[in-house]
């Protein structure tokens, strides 16, 4: 799905301000006290705080005030609209176990879906002052203290040669899941935890070649998905087709090499 440059450079302008209203909702909150609850289920710790809540209801009451006609799909407050034209999806922040842990790996995600396709898409790590934001039709640049620099995955043409990611690997993975990261990650050269969306901007910031995650929702990887591709970089399911605004099992990678490599063991386990 494309649309008309003017309107994407207007949408892309009001993208960065979203992100400056929720990072003023957020930042007194890290490292600080967050009001922090349990939404999960008995057995099963879900936190949410007060700085989610805050940076969900900032960026949605700028979205009725500028476009009260398009929807918004949120993890904390659920959908308006989702059918329409175009549609927000927001994780006001994506690991929330990193921020109440005082790690500075959280970030918030936001994405613009147009007829349901993701278009538009940030990655926003406010205590250190980056905003990875990108699209397929302009590509992906990253925003910190005052710059702009173009966003552009590397090449790795080998997994063995690779640093690879993912969020928990206990936590996230069943059991043939795991069998399968183990696997790739017995192959790969360095592998990093705990680093949840982070790590998706670091692949499109060319310092990483490879993440598998599983069990994502929408809102969890549709932000990603424009940061990614505009950065020359693809976002597949464990079979290796692209993922549009759908969750579940994800592999993002700098380099198809690398990727088909992984895709060799994932893809016993795909769902």
């Amino acid at each position: 799905m494309t649309i008309k440059a003017e309107l994407l450079s207007e949408l892309d302008a009001f993208l960065v301000e979203l992100n400056r209203a929720s990072s003023a909702a957020i930042l007194p909150l890290f490292r600080a006290e967050h009001g922090l609850k349990d939404k999960g289920a008995v057995g099963a710790f879900d936190p949410v705080t007060e700085a989610d809540r805050g940076a969900e209801t900032a960026i949605r009451q700028l979205l009725a005030q500028r476009y009260p006609h398009h929807g918004v799909i949120g993890e904390e407050y659920g959908e308006d609209r989702p059918g329409a034209e175009f549609v927000w999806v927001i994780d006001p922040i994506d690991g929330t176990r990193a921020f109440i842990s005082g790690l500075p790996v959280w970030t918030t995600l936001i994405a613009l879906r147009v007829q349901g396709e993701p278009v538009l898409g940030s990655i926003g790590q406010p205590h250190t002052g980056e905003l990875f934001i990108g699209s397929q039709a302009q590509g992906s640049r990253l925003m910190s203290r005052g710059e702009s620099q173009p966003l552009k995955v590397r090449p790795c043409s080998q997994l063995r040669l690779a640093t690879i990611a993912t969020t928990d690997p206990e936590g996230c993975f069943d059991g043939a899941e795991a069998g399968a990261w183990r696997q790739v990650r017995q192959t790969a050269r360095l592998a990093r935890t705990g680093c949840d969306a982070y790590a998706y901007a670091m692949v499109a910031a060319g310092q990483m070649d490879l993440v598998i995650e599983a069990g994502l929702k929408s809102w969890d990887i549709e932000a990603a998905v424009p940061v990614i591709e505009g950065a020359g970089g693809l976002v597949t399911d464990w079979r290796g087709e692209r993922i549009g605004r759908h969750g579940g099992q994800l592999a993002i990678a700098g380099d198809r090499r690398c990727l088909d490599e992984a895709l060799v063991a994932l893809s016993r386990s795909a769902k």
